[in-house]
């Protein structure tokens, strides 16, 4: 792995003990070289969740997506798979960024070569009878799907799936989110960084200043976090006695999820890119997408039973904590670019923003995400 693109020095303040330690330094958050080592480091380079299998089959059999740096085709065959874009005969790109297509084969604009949807060639024009295509098939990547989401490691160099995603496949089993149907969705860009909205998603120590309509359904003191094995940070929190999920009101007009906690809502955040909230009845998630050192773009969906047709509730809630979660990680941005910004402790509270610092810090100093 390259050198930490921040200062190894500077990293030791965010790997001490909770209670002794700092925020990243003010480069993670502003500097231009830092996103492009994470971009190839943290999200080409680990598990990145391109979204739902199902939306991103829908009415194509193949597709162009940029992970971090790198240009994939993902293909769906009999089973999602992912290839690097680029012909194995002269190496031209396969496909345009973000194309997609409901051909049965991939072919290369450049001289014609055309593969399956499992990437094995299906022609090679004028290439000879003699000619043996098998050891030229595309160059595959490790997919996995998982709760209904597909994830892709763009280097093929990763450690596996499963590995990655340890313990938290239990927390999230009971609510059968690949069951559930989207009702809903918004698209945010956030002048912030990455890192920033998932550090603010991780701890409610804000909340009492500035999600009043929050605090009326969940006290912002109550739940614990997790510490299980797997590349995510997360924790719970309770319901008030007289709410039954996170709305307005605290009502749910929704069909209760079977079989899971109705008084807990679990916060998880799955590295590198996706928030996964669970409530008694819907599933909110966050896929996180940096543009520059200080933008992203974040889609949020909320799935529900199939039987649900009004998610009003539900995205009505999230849509204003949402904006008011914005308007606070952009102001905390602002304060970052600032010259005179120092990386501070972190409350007792905040101690899963500090697994997720340490685990950032580890990634940057080529050690493993998780302990």
């Amino acid at each position: 792995m390259a050198n930490p693109p921040v200062d190894a020095r500077a990293l030791e303040a965010s790997l001490r003990p909770h209670g002794e330690s700092v925020m990243l330094p003010r480069a993670a958050y502003v500097d231009p070289e830092v996103l492009a080592w994470e971009r190839r480091h943290f999200f080409a380079g680990t598990w990145t969740c391109l979204g739902r299998v199902d939306e991103l089959s829908d009415g194509t059999t193949y597709r162009e997506v940029t992970i971090g740096d790198i240009a994939t085709v993902v293909t769906f065959g009999d089973i999602p798979r992912a290839f690097a874009n680029t012909c194995r005969h002269r190496g031209h790109e396969l496909l345009q960024r973000d194309e997609t297509s409901d051909r049965r084969a991939v072919v290369c604009p450049y001289h014609g070569w055309s593969y399956e949807l499992d990437g094995s060639v299906k022609a090679a024009p004028r290439m000879g009878d003699c000619f043996d295509t098998s050891p030229y098939g595309l160059v595959e990547l490790p997919a996995a799907v998982w709760h209904g989401w597909l994830f892709v490691n763009a280097t093929g160099t990763a450690a596996a799936f499963e590995e990655h995603v340890g313990g938290l496949t239990d927390l999230v089993a009971p609510y059968a989110p690949e069951t559930l149907v989207l009702k809903a969705r918004h698209a945010y860009d956030v002048a912030a960084n990455w890192k920033t909205i998932v550090e603010n998603y991780h701890e409610c120590y804000h909340c009492p200043l500035i999600h009043p309509e929050l605090c009326k359904v969940s006290p912002p003191t109550s739940g614990d976090n997790w510490n299980l094995p797997g590349a995510w940070v997360g924790g719970l929190m309770d319901l008030r006695p007289d709410a039954e999920t996170m709305s307005l009101d605290g009502r749910s007009l929704g069909v209760p999820i079977p079989g899971v906690d109705p008084r807990q809502v679990n916060y998880l955040g799955l590295f590198p890119n996706l928030l996964i909230s669970l409530h008694p009845d819907y599933v909110m998630t966050h896929r996180l997408e940096p543009r520059t050192p200080g933008l992203t773009a974040i889609e949020c969906s909320w799935y529900f039973r199939p039987e649900v047709t009004d998610p009003s509730y539900a995205v009505e809630f999230w849509d204003i904590t949402n904006r008011e979660d914005w308007a606070a990680c952009e102001s905390v941005q602002r304060g970052a670019e600032s010259p005179h910004f120092r990386p501070g402790p972190l409350a007792p509270a905040e101690d899963a923003v500090y697994q997720w610092v340490t685990m950032l810090a580890r990634g940057y100093l080529g050690k493993p995400l998780s302990t």
